[in-house]
């Protein structure tokens, strides 16, 4: 437990890591923030899955996948590139909760995973990189307070109203300045954490209301994503005194400003191509295809079935279809209103009895006819 206050606005917290436990158990503060800004991604991505061209049903496969393959990723890429933190200490690699997870290793973990499921579920791979773009960037402003709580991820000394101190940043300054980080503790940072939040609640709102409504082709939304969360990464990542370094190169800077410059010519680069070909189905967005517009067909007629079927057992009625149902009922009710096997021999038995019956009358009468005839004769 720490103080962190803000001296020149005169506030002060109170910063306890440890939400509640049970028994020996701890939640942290920084698994919840983690949890809440991840289930606001996935249901801000399931309702807007099929703006995209995405079935919802198959997206939560994918992004089942993206999570496991984010966070191994997101881990090792932080070990890899501290890897002086843990070689004597294996076990703990897998404390998770105590912090240590690097953006760009979780995103490249989660597309790669990500991809593997789309081609299984046969979800248009591109697209599904749009709607996880704009998801990213509300799991990471919200995921980004979870630092707040662990005070970290701050910057060098800073003179603005809202620099931040801690006696943990004092207690940190020994391992930081090891790194070549070299700032004052004792002096308030910058508050990067609040700078990344900031940034990326801006950009959720940019590629929602403007840069989705207006894409080309299935994937400029992601590569807009990697663009503007990399311009920012590329100067708050110059103040960060917690930086992933590979020599004297910060990891993280460097990537960043690769990200920033690729993704912009690679936009511009598939534009252009777009404008050229002077064809309307090039490389158009899969939500706009015949192809998505036959699977929200089927998609909606499924979901019709289903509410159909949830209602009739609500109402105690047989599940099956209702003219099949009728059909098989009024036949088993057909059926049971026959005579047996048994009745239908004692009626033949009976025809047969009626017969002799008629017979034997038909004789009875010949005979009485003859008999008057022997009578009416004369006697010689």
């Amino acid at each position: 437990m720490y103080e962190l206050e803000f001296p020149k606005l005169g506030i002060k917290f109170t910063m306890n890591q440890t939400a509640f436990s049970i028994g020996d158990f701890s939640i942290a503060w920084y698994g919840i923030i983690i949890a809440v800004g991840f289930l606001l991604a996935l249901w801000y991505g399931l309702r807007n899955a099929k703006r995209f061209g995405i079935n919802p049903d198959k997206m939560i496969d994918v992004v089942i996948g993206g999570i496991i393959g984010g966070v191994i990723g997101a881990r090792l890429y932080y070990v890899i590139f501290s890897w002086d933190n843990y070689k004597d200490n294996l076990l703990d690699i897998f404390k998770i909760w105590e912090g240590g997870l690097a953006i760009y290793g979780g995103l490249i973990g989660a597309v790669l995973a990500g991809g593997l499921v789309c081609k299984w579920r046969k979800v248009k791979f591109s697209a599904m990189l749009d709607v996880a773009g704009i998801g990213f960037l509300i799991g990471q402003a919200i995921g980004r307070w979870g630092n707040f709580v662990n005070i970290e991820a701050y910057g060098s000394n800073t003179d603005l109203p809202w620099g931040m101190w801690s006696e943990k940043i004092v207690n940190d300054y020994s391992s930081l300045s090891s790194t070549g980080s070299s700032f004052s503790p004792w002096d308030p940072v910058h508050p990067c954490f609040l700078y990344e939040s900031l940034w990326c609640i801006a950009g959720f709102f940019l590629l929602h209301f403007l840069v989705s409504k207006r894409r080309k082709f299935d994937g400029e939304v992601f590569f807009s994503y990697l663009a503007w969360y990399g311009f920012e990464r590329m100067f708050i990542e110059g103040l960060r005194t917690d930086s992933l370094m590979l020599g004297n190169l910060r990891v993280s800077q460097l990537l960043a400003g690769l990200l920033v410059v690729f993704s912009v010519a690679f936009i511009i680069v598939v534009r252009r191509k777009i404008a050229r070909s002077g064809d309307p189905e090039y490389l158009k967005p899969y939500v706009q295809t015949q192809g998505w517009q036959e699977e929200l067909a089927a998609m909606e007629k499924e979901a019709q079935l289903y509410k159909e079927r949830k209602m009739r057992k609500k109402a105690g009625l047989p599940l099956d279809d209702p003219e099949e149902e009728t059909t098989e009922e009024t036949a088993e009710e057909t059926e049971a209103q026959l005579p047996d096997s048994e009745p239908e021999s004692t009626e033949e038995g009976q025809d047969t009895q009626l017969s002799e019956a008629e017979e034997a009358s038909e004789s009875e009468t010949a005979d009485g006819e003859a008999e008057q005839d022997e009578k009416d004769k004369p006697e010689v």
